[in-house]
């Protein structure tokens, strides 16, 4: 039997009620289970508060809002069935929604902060008296810093750094919080410790702190509805006060300093300062929070006499330390370190972060754990705990609350933990923001990193919510000369950091795309269009007439293994090359954004602009043989994989020659970021899949397996991060986790399993797995849009068993290997059996 599931709405995907969503006509998507063969949707209803609304239409993704918008605080259940003919399925499971503060004067609240602040963290503390019983209580919240609530002494939720990091200036996110089972009759207490968080804490390589203000600050505003209909509001204004925490001092880079022995301390008054609440926004993603609990795999005593604590995976997040038994006073110690060196805490790659969490214990058995700050580590070195076990101490991992969407896996088992490294990359670097590492004094939102990891990314995990929050903020910040930031939010405003570059400034063109090109979300391209044309435009200003972006500030093809430790950017790859490439690219989407969009004229322009640059490209840069100047890889992939080569004469020779270099450079990888994600496809693309494999699965460095025989569990910030010898590379830019060379796990998605989209948001995938001899199977899964979708093929006695599943709404386009056409089909699970086209050509 025909059975959609409960509604999505929008890009949120958290479990249950969806609460202070934005939108207050969001758009709703579901996926359909159990179809017959040849069933097709040719209507549906979508049943909103018990009003039914018919809609004659196959779309189940991203429809439109039925009903009248949704006011503010507003409450619906919404159900959806679906139709063939005339033969109507049973309704859904109901999903229920419920509106925001949608409008700023949908706030009694103002912001508080202490008045005498001190040393410590404040709490914030205010009170209600509630006459009986309560019916629903929400809690709207945000801060100036980061915020942990509680009411009658219970943690609110497991939301941790909450409201996380956005644009303050123009974005400040509130979220939204069920209380109901936390409220009491009588007096209820509602306190929130307060943090540095982003706001005040430490921010970037030059020691910067309070980029955004020097004062913490809270909002917040506790509606409860009893039986009776009554509505009792506890908004934060002067009658709140404030008292100082156990956290002597807070730092996201440097750790937490807690005191737990009893301490007296007046409470203070708050003042009312500033806030402007029209900055207020509603999430679009999921919060951050704990995911996931990794126990201590080791314990041991270092040379030094250090104790030393193995989680045996590089993460993101804290330590919980169980201690017993020892005398009030007492002060641990936790330091954080991704590597061991010379066999001892690695901690070079901090740089100036102190990765140090400190306890002074009051004398009970208590556990330890911190809730404002963050690490990156996989060992710990644990001072202060005499006889520590293994079982008591575990590594809580933290990150944004991700929905993971895709799998994959082969025969090769470096292959394999090749791919487990880039996942856990994604979960480290996804932390309210797509950021380039977590463990030294940086942690930003680099531009070009997500720019190149975006079609990964967006496979693994459901990051489209968390990427339009990001976007927003690029849009945000973005100069009235479409100059684009190099990280988002901005930290640096320095002029030799606003200068304009290849490849990060590209994020406002490519990451809407990708998006585009995953999701379907024609709204994602509509909003970020004037942003993407902004840029462009600005480069088009740089370039001049003759269409060559040349000269000025550029990262080049970044951290190619040929570049020095000290100087990343000095590439193989010329940085003129590589921006007027960029240029080209930008112009094209662009283009085609506004083509979809409907919008002519603009796509008239933008599409002559990128011929022209183009052909500029050509004239200045390629030879009629085909050769490109620098005669890089990382120029070969951008000019075969973004059409820049007119003359299919100049294709061909410009894949030989890539071939080639990938030969004579013994099979090694020799791109930076720009070039990393390309490589593979052009070589693909222009017939050299062999040569595409070999570089693959070359295991000396620099390659991607050379780190996992290296015992890596995450992706390193650079090919020989850590050198053969065990020694950690001497560069600044050496992180251990960093998934921007991860980016090849597209390729193995597409290609090596053979799953990809066909058309933007998968209603049609191209299934078009490309054997080799070294591998004897490969599969991957995907929860697109429609549902789930997996290809799995394998190689056993002769014989090529492929394995394809299509859901329901979807259908594929799919290559059997060994056979001249493709096949179209439709849902459902189909198998081919045939002989495989390896060994036959091995035979041969």
């Amino acid at each position: 039997m025909v059975q959609p599931c409960a509604p999505r709405f929008e890009h949120r995907t958290e479990p249950g009620p969806v609460l202070g969503l934005g939108t207050p006509a969001p758009r709703l998507s579901w996926t359909v289970t159990r179809a017959e063969e040849g069933w097709r949707q040719t209507a549906y209803e979508v049943q909103v508060a018990g009003k039914v609304f018919t809609v004659r239409s196959a779309e189940q993704v991203l429809v439109p809002w039925p009903a009248r918008p949704l006011r503010s605080r507003e409450r619906a259940e919404v159900k959806v069935r679906v139709a063939y003919g005339d033969h109507w399925s049973p309704w859904s499971e109901a999903a229920t929604v419920e509106a925001g503060l949608l409008d700023a004067a949908d706030w009694t609240a103002r912001f508080i902060s202490p008045v005498d602040p001190g040393e410590r963290a404040p709490v914030v503390v205010g009170h209600v008296e509630v006459p009986g019983p309560v019916r629903s209580a929400r809690l709207y919240a945000t801060a100036h810093g980061i915020y942990v609530p509680s009411i009658n002494g219970r943690r609110v939720d497991d939301t941790v750094l909450a409201p996380g990091w956005t644009s303050y200036e123009h974005r400040l996110r509130y979220h939204v919080y069920d209380v109901t089972t936390l409220i009491r009759p009588g007096e209820n207490v509602l306190e929130f410790v307060l943090g540095n968080g982003w706001y005040r804490g430490r921010l970037g390589w030059t020691n910067q702190r309070a980029i955004y203000g020097d004062r913490l600050a809270l909002l917040a505003q506790l509606e409860i509805t009893t039986f009776d209909g009554a509505v009792r509001v506890l908004a934060t204004d002067g009658t709140w006060h404030a008292r100082p925490s156990e956290v002597l001092a807070d730092d996201l880079y440097d750790g937490q300093t807690t005191d737990l022995r009893p301490h007296d301390a007046p409470a203070t008054g708050v003042d009312i300062v500033e806030g402007d609440l029209t900055r207020l926004v509603a999430p679009d993603g999921p919060p951050i929070r704990p995911t996931s609990v990794l126990p201590a795999r080791k314990v041991w005593t270092s040379p030094a006499g250090k104790t030393l604590v193995d989680f045996g995976q590089n993460a993101v997040g804290w330590i919980r330390l169980r201690v017993r038994d020892l005398p009030a006073g007492t002060t641990v110690v936790v330091r954080h370190a991704e590597v061991l060196e010379d066999k001892e805490l690695g901690t070079r790659p901090l740089r100036s972060a102190r990765a140090t969490d400190t306890w002074v214990l009051s004398g009970h058995d208590e556990v330890l754990e911190p809730s404002l700050t963050l690490h990156g580590f996989r060992y710990a070195e644990v001072t202060g705990v005499p006889d520590l076990r293994e079982q008591d101490i575990a590594l809580v991992v933290v990150g944004s609350d991700l929905r993971r969407t895709g799998w994959f896996s082969s025969s090769h088992e470096q292959l394999n933990q090749l791919h487990e490294n880039v996942v856990w990359s994604t979960r480290g670097n996804f932390v309210d923001l797509p950021t380039d590492c977590p463990q030294r004094d940086e942690r930003l939102g680099w531009t070009g990193d997500i720019q190149i990891f975006g079609p990964t990314a967006t496979f693994l995990y459901d990051t489209a919510g968390l990427l339009r929050s990001w976007l927003a903020d690029l849009a945000a910040e973005q100069r009235p000369d479409g100059s684009v930031p190099h990280v988002v939010p901005e930290i640096d405003r320095a002029p030799e950091f606003r200068t304009p570059a290849a490849a990060w400034g590209d994020a406002a063109t490519v990451v809407p795309w990708t998006l585009y090109q995953r999701t379907g979300d024609l709204q994602m391209l509509e909003r970020q269009l004037p942003s993407m044309s902004a840029w462009v435009d600005k480069v088009a200003a740089l370039a001049g007439p003759d269409r060559l972006w040349r000269g000025g500030f550029q990262f080049g093809d970044w951290l190619d293994p040929t570049a020095p430790p000290e100087n990343p950017g000095r590439a193989k790859a010329d940085p003129d090359v590589v921006a007027t490439a960029h240029f080209a690219r930008s112009s094209w989407i662009v283009a085609e954004s506004a083509r979809l969009l409907g919008r002519a004229a603009d796509a008239e322009k933008y599409r002559t602009l990128t011929d022209e640059v183009r052909a500029a490209f050509v004239r200045a840069f390629v030879t009629p043989q085909g050769r490109i100047h620098s005669d890089a890889q990382t120029l070969y992939a951008l000019a075969i994989e973004w059409d820049l080569l007119p003359e299919a004469e100049q294709r061909v020779a410009a894949g030989h020659r890539l071939a080639e270099l990938v030969r004579d450079g013994g099979f090694h990888i020799a791109t930076g970021f720009v070039g990393t994600p390309l490589v593979c496809d052009a070589l693909t693309s222009t017939g050299h899949l062999d040569v595409a494999y070999r570089l693959l699965l070359q295991t000396q460095c620099p390659s991607w397996l050379y780190p996992v025989t290296m015992g890596a569990t995450t992706v390193w910030e650079r090919w020989d991060s850590m050198r053969p010898d065990g020694t950690i590379n001497p560069g600044e830019m050496t992180s251990f986790n960093h998934y921007a060379l991860g980016a090849v796990a597209d390729w193995l998605h597409r290609t090596v399993a053979g799953l990809a989209p066909a058309v933007p948001g998968y209603r049609r995938l191209l299934v078009h797995p490309r054997l080799t001899p070294e591998l004897t199977g490969a599969a991957a899964t995907h929860l697109t849009p429609y549902g789930k979708a997996s290809v799995s093929w394998l190689r056993s006695a002769g014989h090529l068993r492929l394995d394809v599943h299509v859901p329901v709404g979807a259908s594929a386009e799919v290559h059997v290997p060994g056979a001249e056409q493709p096949v179209t089909v439709g849902h459902g699970d189909h198998r081919w059996l045939v002989a495989d086209p390896v060994s036959c050509s091995e035979g041969r």
